[in-house]
């Protein structure tokens, strides 16, 4: 009975903070790291109030609801009390990319944007949560750019997706017009990858996890915020690292995510991280790793980067 209340209470709660206006969420904007570190922002650590949820907090610290999931797994989503102590996953390696345009990383379901020269935010990184797409909608992998972006885009949903949703009972209209009940909101970045696009949602409470078709849905307020700062033309890398490496100055950090981007599946092999890592300190001969810790990063996949190693003679 108890779990049961607990399950009906977090999905009034979502659905409430999905509809209602909600403050802007922290800034995800940091100086780029020097050119031998990798890591990015800091760890917040607070008390919860007794009106909390893991939806609410959340958009609040702009994160996403598994990153929270998966950094305090110990916690009630929906109903967590007055004065839990939790972790806000805020600290980021960032990912093994090139650092132009836009990154999007899969697994983590985040999205990093590396201004150019000129730029307003030029020396800044810009990181967002996302939401992908679900199973059997995948979002695809690889190199593109942005097309073109919309303000108050209207939708045009493929027969698929209006079979599918006719079949369920709620049937759709050859075009969605821009309204608060589009589910591309009122922001959209189009990708040259055909029909696939960033966007806003009228749905915020599914940022941090698999629900849509395919595209890659953002916060409202943060879908603003790139919108205003990408133009058409910028390169866009599709990627898929569960397993993040970098320096921070002389000591080697990991990050791991769960593989499969739900964050239930265990760690099916360990030879793509064990890779990564060795690549990682092949031109540092003279950096030990601790392998125990890193493979119970793995293991636990928590997405916090941990210090797995120091450089000898560093100081």
């Amino acid at each position: 009975m108890k779990m049961c209340r607990s399950f009906a209470l977090g999905l009034i709660a979502a659905l409430l903070t999905s509809l209602s206006v909600v403050a802007p969420s922290i800034a995800a904007v940091y100086d780029m790291p020097p050119d031998n570190s990798d890591l990015v922002g800091e760890l917040q650590h607070i008390k919860t109030k007794e009106s909390d949820t893991f939806v609410k907090l959340a958009r609040q610290y702009n994160v996403g609801y598994r990153e929270l999931r998966l950094a305090n797994p110990d916690v009630d989503p929906w109903l967590p009390g007055e004065g839990t102590p939790m972790v806000i996953p805020t600290r980021y390696v960032l990912p093994d990319a090139p650092r132009r345009g836009l990154v999007i990383n899969i697994p983590e379901m985040r999205v990093y944007y590396f201004p150019p020269k000129g730029h307003k935010y030029a020396g800044k990184v810009v990181t967002y949560p996302l939401g992908i797409g679900r199973e059997g909608w995948s979002t695809p992998l690889g190199k593109t750019t942005v097309v073109r972006k919309k303000a108050d885009p209207t939708w045009t949903p493929p027969s698929s997706i209006r079979a599918e949703h006719a079949k369920a009972g709620d049937p759709l209209p050859a075009v969605v017009p821009a309204s608060p009940d589009n589910p591309l909101g009122q922001h959209a970045l189009y990708l040259g990858m055909p029909s696939y696009l960033l966007h806003g949602t009228n749905k915020p409470a599914g940022i941090g996890l698999k629900v849509s078709h395919g595209c890659i849905r953002l916060y409202p307020e943060d879908i603003a915020a790139l919108f205003s700062m990408v133009d058409p033309g910028t390169p866009v890398n599709i990627i898929s690292q569960p397993y993040k490496i970098g320096w921070e100055g002389s000591t080697l950090y990991i990050e791991s995510h769960p593989p499969d981007a739900n964050g239930d599946a265990p760690v099916r092999s360990y030879t793509p991280w064990v890779e990564e890592l060795i690549a990682a300190t092949k031109s540092h001969g003279n950096a030990p790793v601790d392998w125990d810790r890193a493979q119970k990063v793995v293991e636990t996949a928590d997405g916090i980067p941990e210090p797995i190693g120091v450089r000898v003679g560093a100081n």
